[in-house]
């Protein structure tokens, strides 16, 4: 099936690959050549694991996970195997994001350094409790099959508004997040004198931008969007969806108008038939 403007499409997809990418690996970059490498023994070196499992899951596989519908190579695919690959990927995002929040509470307990002090903290610790409520409640309601399709027409609005408000918040905490380590790593040589260290950081920030941007031009294009499954409107008789058929796809107002057509049709074969013997009768 084609897209429209698919080349527009496929440039913006490849553009967010790279970055997302360069993202990742300036992190790694950062970690390795600044901040001597990683670790997990309480030390700084465990600490570092946090932005290079925020980046790589929180922002660049979370990112993934929301475009993963528009990907037009995945249209025959079905609905189902598209929602268990967009669950997935952020089942592991957020896995990721958890060990990332262990790593900094080993390290802050290690060193006596006092939890959940800074902005950065707050939004951090709620952004990933959201995102996990998220996740569960998009697997207990579109995934798993008991949910009924007026709950999932219900819900859907507010998947998709709270997952694009989880990632923007995401991409906005890792800035704080790289701000704030650099306040504290730069102390001697000075931040604000732009040490290369400063300048590599601030860099690596603007890609995570460009990044989230790139996503959010392209989740919210509705040409782009997965076209609906011709039998999207046919209910199982158990009252759930269909196999892949998910709740916003179903147009409630279609289902009514098909059944209000069946019914107006065969009133009108009725007076049809009633017509035809009625002349028939006057005829004899």
């Amino acid at each position: 099936m084609a897209m429209d403007g698919y080349r527009g499409f496929l440039g913006l997809l490849v553009s967010a690959l790279l970055v997302g990418f360069l993202s990742v690996l300036f992190t790694l970059i950062w970690v390795l050549h600044y901040r001597e490498g990683l670790g997990w023994d309480g030390t700084a070196l465990e600490f570092n694991w946090h932005p290079v499992l925020v980046v790589t899951g929180f922002v660049f596989i979370q990112g993934i996970a929301i475009i993963v519908y528009r990907l037009p190579w995945t249209w025959k695919c079905s609905k189902l195997l598209m929602k268990s690959i967009h669950a997935g990927l952020h089942a592991v995002a957020a896995i990721l994001a958890i060990i990332s929040l262990v790593a900094v509470f080993d390290f802050h307990n290690a060193k006596n350094i006092p939890n959940m002090y800074s902005l950065h903290s707050w939004v951090g610790l709620t952004v990933v409790i959201l995102y996990i409520l998220q996740l569960l409640l998009g697997v207990s309601i579109f995934l798993l099959p008991w949910a009924p399709l007026s709950l999932r027409a219900l819900v859907m609005p507010i998947h998709v508004y709270s997952g694009l408000l989880i990632f923007g918040t995401v991409i906005a905490t890792v800035l704080m997040g790289v701000t704030e380590k650099l306040f504290f790593a730069l102390k001697s040589s000075g931040y604000s004198t732009s040490p290369p260290e400063g300048v590599f950081t601030n860099t690596l920030g603007l890609l995570i931008v460009v990044f989230g941007a790139l996503i959010f031009w392209i989740v919210t294009r509705p040409q782009w969007q997965r076209p609906k499954e011709p039998n999207s409107i046919f209910l199982q008789p158990n009252g759930g969806a269909q196999e892949g058929v998910e709740g916003s796809a179903i147009n409630f107002s279609n289902v009514d108008k098909s059944d209000s057509e069946l019914n107006n049709e065969a009133a009108a074969r009725k007076r049809n038939f009633i017509v035809d013997e009625a002349g028939q009768r006057s005829t004899m």
